[in-house]
């Protein structure tokens, strides 16, 4: 399956939130080899369905280039913990700019497989982050939404201003 198209920023599209997968078939399938299709090709860490313009809920996401591809089908977080993280994010959607993001360091989640399994786990870390930043962006949450306003004017002005430079 090829690499798709990732819908960019400012897109209203982005701030979509992505319906529940209730069919678990063949299409999922070909659907979730796209998106890791897609991961390969940017390149990125993960990725939601949403950055292909497809609104359900499914995220790929790869930490490192020979690392094995984890897919989350209608992932929720059950819990947080209270201790944070920050970790520089950014998005495949708004390339060449990022700032530091305060998140839980720690998440419990449930998701399911592509099967229709479901599956319970921890992630702590960056994996958790990734998480995070994915499951925000099927809520329809860009990840500009957890700066303050004034990094998130100063973002969108360095990327506008990249933007108009690029050839």
């Amino acid at each position: 399956m090829p690499a798709r198209p990732l819908v960019m920023f400012p897109d209203p599209r982005l701030r979509r939130r992505a319906d529940p997968v209730e069919v678990f078939d063949e299409a999922l399938k070909d659907l979730a080899q796209d998106l890791m299709d897609t991961v390969v090709a940017a390149p990125a860490i993960g990725l939601a369905a949403c950055h292909i313009g497809v609104f359900q809920r499914l995220v790929a996401i790869r930490l490192a280039d020979d690392a094995l591809m984890r897919l989350y089908v209608n992932p929720r977080i059950l819990w947080t913990s209270p201790e944070v993280k920050v970790e520089r994010e950014g998005s495949v959607s708004m390339p060449g700019i990022s700032e530091e993001v305060e998140r839980p360091a720690r998440i419990g989640l449930a998701w399911s497989t592509l099967t229709g399994a479901e599956e319970q786990g921890e992630a702590d870390g960056f994996l958790a982050v990734v998480l995070q930043h994915e499951i925000d962006q099927l809520e329809g949450i860009f990840w500009l939404d957890r700066l303050s306003r004034l990094k998130r004017e100063r973002a969108i002005k360095r990327y506008e201003k990249q933007r108009r430079a690029a050839p």
